[in-house]
């Protein structure tokens, strides 16, 4: 499982023109769910994201998590993170996780969030989205379990 995570002073998810999800200030994650996925991963992924210190404290130096900078979480599925992209000109998907899957392990990661204390909210799964943000920083990182 992947989450490609951006620290953001806003962020939303629209389908249609409609708006599905915002935060104000708080990390943007884009989820990507592997075929060998599972509940335990969802959740160990869940921890580290919630946990992963990358807002400033007083100091300036990168030493909070999202929960002691008070922010959110918009979590977003994005099936490309899964891509294959060594060979070729053209990405392979055989990695990526069945829609079922997917689907299931999506709202598990999102549901951990939520237990762990962060308000979160989502895109809509197997939607065709426009994601807007600001990226604060701009401060991005590749997480995987």
């Amino acid at each position: 499982m992947i989450a490609l995570i951006q620290r953001v002073s806003a962020a939303q998810v629209s389908v249609e023109g409609g708006v599905v999800g915002q935060i104000a200030s708080g990390l943007l994650v884009l989820l990507g769910v592997e075929k060998n996925d599972d509940e335990a991963t969802a959740r160990k992924l869940a921890e580290k994201v919630v946990n992963y210190r990358v807002f400033s404290d007083e100091l300036g130096k990168m030493n909070l998590n999202v929960q002691q900078a008070v922010g959110e979480l918009l979590v977003v599925s994005q099936f490309t993170l899964a891509a294959d992209t060594q060979k070729g000109m053209r990405p392979s998907f055989s990695k990526g996780a069945s829609p079922e899957l997917a689907r299931e392990l999506y709202h598990l990661f999102s549901n951990y969030c939520q237990e762990l204390g962060v308000k979160t909210e989502n895109g809509q799964f197997a939607a065709e989205m426009q994601v807007t943000l600001t990226n604060d920083g701009p401060v991005t990182f590749w997480l995987q379990c």
